[in-house]
């Protein structure tokens, strides 16, 4: 929960900022907080600062001290009814207290254990592909929201400019027919979809558990891919190396050292001998026995599937009071499987063999390599849509009634389809093309399908294609109520109801996707709104929203949401623009960001954002950053977070420089302590800090 505390009126009424040590702000404490937070045992916030006597004791508890500066930094103290602090102020105030965290977190604290995991499915599909060498795909992948249908992506990694094509030809399977899956193995299916973390993403090392029934499966799936009836030449491209016996060759003579190979690229590492020696005699005996050596080298290979090496990914920590270097081959993981979603190549592991790839230009010039390699559309095909929450336009479902437009060709296919492909070819395009993280909140370019700029009302529609494949368009947008992600169709209808919109749900996807603070669940004692239309019809549904904000327990957190969700009011349910409510009202879009950026309307809105466009890199660097790592944050973090940011800013927010910085990080290339420095750490950017 956030720390309402006085330690903002403190600044302003005492003139002063923290120092290095911490003494002023102990003494404004003293001075101007503990009426509330400690004297006569009244503690709001649960906040006890009378337990606080001198700055080691402001940095023991580091979650408090972050949501100090989160606080501070979004301007949430001073409260509306205090006197406001001056900007001044604030900045050298935020500054100190920063300058305070990073201190503590270069003492030693090191950073949050990341918890043994197992592969995600589309981490696990992605390194059996990898493995064998497989044209095909392991199972159907309905995650993979966006196909590509004419090997556009390729064709802009390898063009001299780096430069997406100005027409796309894509498909989507979770909202097209069945008939659209991708060639795979026959008689393969995939174990059950991995759950998404709240505000997070389905890599997170405390969601990937691994139950006895799961395990059940993994043994299953092991044996139904290596005996699948196109697991054969034409679709494995190790099979002659690894599964043909040479002519003229002694079975035995070849199993070890082709064991090795195998084995060392799908543990991420040398294969230790006594493990290799019983593969190597598990082989043999089969061997012996009169099995022939393809399908020996099946079995063998079924195992190493099933094998705990090869399923699980772990860092190994540190006990050591110092930060140490990420173990090598743990870092060729941890790259591979945060820009491939998959196993490492051979020569990330070769250069993790001769202890190179730690060094700061070989990992620069990997990242680069592996940014202009196809399979970079993984990170697209996993990263972006979790970071939109894009899943959610899958179940949305406008009445028919009032947008018949919306459905078209039986058995009801639905606009979503067209709309989802919008923002995540903007991300692709931001990506290839190494442009500006800015242009997610305001580009002046989309690509688009004729269906979807008739739905924007655009002049010259096209060709209308679909339901099977789907052709998108780059094409200027001159028009900024369009443009960027925010304002997208697919955000739109998803943040809605059937048949109205909600400002509050979209109101707390832009405090979670673009600024990273999700808001609080609401209390369980909240009376829903009222769902009597018919008595409000006159109403607008800023008005409706009235009761809550006037409730004291509601107040605080609606008077942050309602800003950003009314400020798309003027788009419909289905993110088409409208002026006034079916009533004839005129919708009022207007509000204030951060208490400091009034706005009329959503452009204005727009560059209400753009005026916090280091925030937002910051709060883009804290997603992009959790994803790498497989975990929520916590503050020791922060420090990796600010120069994530400062460099991002620097480079003119470019996406492949935020990506580098990533990978360069602390965080990124060091061991997890063993035990955590602080017992109560949370999640910087996440519910648990809100």
């Amino acid at each position: 929960m956030r720390i309402w505390i006085g330690i903002f009126i403190l600044f302003f009424v005492g003139g002063g900022v923290c120092a290095k040590d911490g003494k002023n702000t102990l003494s404004l404490f003293q001075q101007s907080c503990i009426k509330c937070h400690g004297k006569d045992g009244k503690v709001k916030g649960k906040v006890d600062l009378l337990k606080i006597r001198n700055a080691q004791d402001l940095t023991s508890d580091l979650e408090r001290l972050q949501t100090i500066i989160e606080v501070l930094a979004a301007r949430e103290m001073p409260p509306e009814k205090e006197p406001e602090l001056k900007n001044e102020v604030r900045k050298a105030a935020v500054k100190e207290l920063r300058e305070l965290l990073h201190s503590a977190v270069s003492d030693g604290q090191g950073f949050a254990l990341i918890p043994i995991r197992r592969m995600n499915r589309l981490q696990y599909n992605n390194a059996v592909q990898d493995l064998f060498g497989l044209k095909v795909s392991v199972f159907p992948l309905p995650e993979k929201m966006m196909r590509d249908r004419n090997g556009y992506f390729a064709k802009a990694l390898k063009s001299k400019e780096k430069k997406m094509p100005e027409t796309v030809t894509i498909s989507s399977r979770p909202l097209g027919k069945s008939g659209l899956i991708e060639p795979r193995l026959a008689g393969v299916g995939p174990f059950p979809k991995d759950p998404r973390a709240e505000h997070g993403f389905d890599n997170r090392g405390d969601h990937l558990s691994l139950s006895p029934f799961l395990m059940e499966a993994f043994f299953k799936l092991s044996r139904r891919i290596v005996q699948s009836p196109n697991f054969d030449g034409r679709t494995v491209g190790i099979w002659k190396d690894f599964f043909v016996l040479p002519e003229g060759t002694q079975p035995k003579s070849v199993v070890r050292n082709r064991l090795r190979g195998f084995m060392t690229r799908a543990f991420r590492r040398p294969v230790p001998e006594e493990v290799l020696n019983r593969y190597t005699q598990h082989v043999h005996r089969q061997l012996d026995a009169g099995t022939d050596f393809t399908t020996a080298m099946r079995e063998a290979a079924s195992a190493v599937l099933a094998s705990p090496r090869f399923l699980y990914l772990y860092d190994q920590p540190t006990a050591s009071e110092k930060i140490k270097p990420l173990d090598s081959y743990d870092l060729a993981s941890r790259i591979s499987f945060f820009l491939w979603g998959s196993i490492p190549d051979e020569e990330l592991l070769q250069l993790a063999n001769k202890e190179q790839l730690s060094e700061p230009q070989v990992l620069k010039a990997q990242v680069n390599r592996m940014l202009a390699d196809p399979k970079l559309k993984r990170f697209c095909d996993s990263f972006p849509s979790q970071w939109l929450q894009l899943d959610r336009i899958i179940s949305s479902v406008p009445d028919k009634e009032k947008y018949p437009n919306f459905y078209y060709a039986a058995p009801d296919y639905r606009t979503t389809m067209d709309m989802m492909m919008e923002p995540l070819l903007l991300f692709e395009t931001v990506l290839i093309e190494n442009r500006s993280i800015l242009e997610f909140i305001d580009s002046n370019y989309a690509y688009r399908s004729g269906r979807l700029r008739k739905w924007y009302g655009d002049k010259s529609i096209g060709k209308i294609t679909g339901p099977v494949t789907l052709q998108f368009t780059r094409q200027p947008v001159t028009d900024r109520r369009q443009g960027g992600i925010i304002t997208t169709a697919a955000v739109m209808t998803m943040t809605s109801g059937p048949d109205e919109t909600k400002p509050i749900t979209r109101g707390a996807w832009v405090a979670s996707v673009i600024f990273n603070a999700p808001p609080e669940p609401p209390p369980a004692n909240v009376p829903p709104l009222s769902e009597d239309k018919d008595s409000d019809k006159n109403l607008t549904l800023r008005e409706r929203f009235a009761e809550h904000r006037e409730n004291a327990t509601c107040a605080g957190c609606h008077a942050k949401l309602d800003p950003l969700g009314f400020a798309l009011e003027n788009f419909d349910p289905v993110g088409q623009w409208r002026d006034n409510y079916e009533n004839g009202r005129k919708v009022d879009a207007s509000g204030v960001l951060f208490r400091k950026h009034q706005f009329k309307g959503v452009v204005e809105f727009k560059d209400a954002i753009l005026s916090e466009k280091d925030r937002f890199t910051r709060a883009f660097a804290g997603h992009m950053l959790s994803f790498a790592l497989g975990r929520g944050l916590d503050p020791t973090d922060a420090p990796a977070l600010d120069q994530i940011t400062e460099k991002t800013v620097a480079s003119g927010y470019q996406l492949q420089t935020l990506i580098h910085e990533v990978v360069q990080s602390a965080p990124f290339v060091s061991r997890p302590r063993v035990k955590t420095a602080s017992a109560n750490s949370s999640k910087i950017g996440t519910k648990e800090t809100r």
